[in-house]
C-alpha cells in the first residue's frame, strides 16, 4: 500500500486525492477543523432531536413514508432499519477500487459538517478504509437518486457491524470479524446517520473521476496511434500544422494536432503523396484525426469541470446549514453526473470508431498504400492481422450500444414519491466497460500500426524517433513485430496492458517532450 496520506476537511477533495484512495490505498486522515465541523452540525441535530417537532431525516420516517413521527426510544432502530433495508443490492460485487471511491467520497460529505454525524461515525469510516476493508457492494441496485442509496447502504451495513466485506487479502468475510481483526468497533447509528450515509451521488463520481483519469491516458495514446497509422500510412503531416488549427480554435483540436506532430518530427516516410500512388488527400480517419480526439478532449474537459464542482459540494438531504436549519433539498439528484457519464460514453465509442477504421485502412492492400494483405508475412499462408481487426471491430460495435444514453431513462420509485431519477449508477457502470474496450480498440491499432511502420522501414523509410521508440518499447512488453503467423492473442494482450498503463506515453515523451 502507498503510504500517502490524504487529508479530508469540509471544503471537498480532488480527482487526484480520489484516485489515490481508491486505487492505490492512501491512508486517510480527518482534519481537526473537519472533526470542529462534525461535532458543530450534530449539536444541531440533537438539539432538533429533542424538540416535539418533526424534522425529516432526524424525526420521521424516509421518502413517502416521511409523514410518520418517529418516537424517541425507535429512532436508533430506524436508522439500523434504513441501512439494512436499502442494502437490498443484486448481481456481481462491484470492484474495489469503485468501493473505496464511494466510502471515501462519502467520508468527504460527512467531514464538511453539512450532515449531523458524529465524529466517532466518520472515524470509523476512516479507519475501515485505512485497514483495506472493503464492503461488498452489488452492481445492480442504485437508481442514481437520492443518491446511490444501495451501494452506500451496502457501505453502512459494514460500519455497523454487518453483512460482508472483503479483507485486505481479497478474503470475503462477515464485516463483524473483519472490523474486530482490525480492533474497530462496529457504529451504533444515531438520528439522522443512517439517512446521512446513504444519501449521496458518491458512487457515480467516484467512476467519473477515474474514468476521467484512464480517458486522459488514452486520448494521448490515440493520438500517437493516429500518428503512427499517418506515417505508416506515407500520409502528409502537414494537416498538422497550428495555423490551419488556430483558425478553428477548439482547444483540444489544437493540442491533438501538437501531439501528432511532434511523434511525426523527423519521420522520412511522411508527404508521399505523390509518389507511385498519387493522391491530392488522406482519408478522413487519418486526415480528422485531430478534429476527432479533439472534440472528445474538449468533452473531457467539460466532465471535469462538473466532476470538480460535485467534489466540492455537500450531497445529503436534508443538510445542516451554517445558521443551524435544517432543510430539505434536491441536491443528491445525479443529472449533472449522468449526463457527462453519458457524453463521455459517447466520445469514448467514436474515438474507438475512427482507431478502428484507420486499422482497416492498414490492412487493406487497396487503401494500405503498398503495404502486404492484413500485414502478413506471406499472404494467403499467412493471415497476418486479419482476425485482430474482427476483434476490434466486435469492441467498437459494443461501444455503440453502451453509447446510448442511461439518463435519457427515469422509473419512479417510492410509491411516486421519486418520480424523475438520473440512472447515472448504471451511466457509470456502462462507461467503466467503454473505458475497458476503448483501451483495447487503441491497443489493436498500436499493434497494427507498430508493424506497418517497422514494414516500412525494412523496405528503406526512416520511421520518425518518436516512432522508432514506441515500436522498441512494445516491443520489449512482449508484443512481437512482422513474421511468420503466431498465437496472437497474448501479443494483444502485451498491448492492451501497454496502452493501459501509460507505457506508450511513457515510451515517446523521452522523444518528444511532454504531450497533452
Amino acid at each position: 500500500m502507498d503510504m500517502h496520506t490524504v487529508v479530508v476537511g469540509t471544503s471537498g477533495t480532488t480527482a487526484e486525492d480520489v484516485v489515490a484512495v481508491a486505487r492505490h490505498g492512501a491512508r486517510v486522515e480527518l482534519s481537526s477543523t473537519a472533526v470542529d465541523a462534525l461535532a458543530a452540525s450534530r449539536l444541531i441535530v440533537d438539539a432538533l432531536a429533542a424538540k416535539p417537532e418533526p424534522v425529516y431525516g432526524v424525526s420521521t420516517g424516509f421518502g413517502a413514508l416521511a409523514s410518520r413521527h418517529i418516537s424517541t426510544e425507535l429512532r436508533a432502530q430506524l436508522q439500523r432499519n434504513i441501512v439494512r433495508s436499502h442494502a437490498a443490492g443484486m448481481g456481481p460485487h462491484v470492484e474495489r477500487e469503485v468501493v473505496r471511491a464511494l466510502m471515501f467520497l462519502r467520508l468527504k460529505t460527512v467531514a464538511s459538517g453539512h450532515t449531523g454525524v458524529r465524529p466517532e461515525v466518520a472515524q470509523t469510516m476512516a479507519d475501515v478504509l485505512n485497514a483495506g476493508i472493503t464492503p461488498v457492494v452489488h452492481e445492480y441496485g442504485s437508481l442514481g437518486c437520492s443518491g446511490d442509496l444501495a451501494p452506500l447502504s451496502h457501505c453502512a451495513l459494514t460500519l455497523m457491524g454487518e453483512g460482508d466485506a472483503e479483507g485486505p487479502d481479497g478474503t470475503v468475510r462477515p464485516a463483524g470479524e473483519l472490523l474486530a481483526a482490525h480492533g474497530i468497533a462496529p457504529v451504533e447509528l444515531r438520528e439522522k446517520e443512517g439517512l446521512a450515509l446513504l444519501n449521496g451521488t458518491d458512487g457515480m463520481l467516484g467512476m467519473l473521476v477515474m474514468a476521467l483519469a484512464d480517458l486522459r491516458n488514452l486520448y494521448t495514446s490515440a493520438d500517437i496511434t493516429a500518428a503512427l497509422s499517418l506515417e505508416a500510412l506515407l500520409g502528409t503531416d502537414k494537416v498538422l500544422a497550428p495555423e490551419l488549427h488556430a483558425i478553428r480554435p477548439h482547444p483540444g483540436q489544437g493540442v491533438s494536432a501538437d501531439n501528432m506532430l511532434r511523434v511525426l518530427a523527423g519521420s522520412g516516410l511522411t508527404g508521399h503523396h505523390q509518389d507511385d500512388a498519387p493522391r491530392v488527400q488522406d482519408a478522413y480517419s487519418v486526415r480528422c484525426a485531430p478534429q476527432v480526439n479533439g472534440a472528445g478532449r474538449d468533452t473531457l474537459d467539460y466532465a471535469a469541470v462538473v466532476a470538480g464542482r460535485e467534489l466540492a459540494s455537500s450531497v445529503d438531504n436534508p443538510v445542516v446549514l451554517p445558521d443551524g436549519r435544517v432543510e430539505s433539498n434536491g441536491n443528491f439528484h445525479g443529472a449533472p453526473v449522468a449526463y457527462v457519464l453519458d457524453f463521455l460514453a459517447i466520445v469514448a465509442a467514436d474515438l474507438g470508431s475512427i482507431c478502428e477504421r484507420r486499422t482497416d485502412r492498414l490492412l487493406d492492400k487497396n487503401r494500405s498504400h503498398g503495404l502486404p494483405p492484413f500485414l502478413a508475412h506471406d499472404a494467403g499462408v499467412d493471415s497476418g492481422l486479419m482476425i485482430a481487426q474482427y476483434t476490434q471491430a466486435a469492441l467498437v460495435s459494443e461501444m455503440k450500444r453502451l453509447a446510448v444514453p442511461a439518463s435519457a431513462d427515469s422509473i419512479p420509485s417510492s410509491a411516486m414519491q421519486e418520480d424523475h431519477v438520473s440512472m447515472g449508477w448504471s451511466a457509470a457502470r456502462k462507461l467503466r466497460t467503454a473505458v475497458d474496450n476503448l483501451a483495447r480498440i487503441v491497443a489493436v491499432e498500436l499493434y497494427a500500426a507498430t508493424r506497418a511502420v517497422e514494414i516500412r522501414a525494412a523496405e528503406g523509410l526512416t520511421p520518425a524517433p518518436a516512432s522508432q521508440a514506441a515500436v522498441a518499447a512494445l516491443r520489449a512488453a512482449g508484443a512481437g513485430g512482422p513474421g511468420p503467423d503466431r498465437f496472437l492473442a497474448p501479443d494483444l494482450a502485451a498491448a492492451d496492458t501497454f496502452v493501459r498503463e501509460g507505457r506508450l506515453v511513457a515510451a515517446v515523451e523521452p522523444v518528444t517532450g511532454p504531450l497533452a
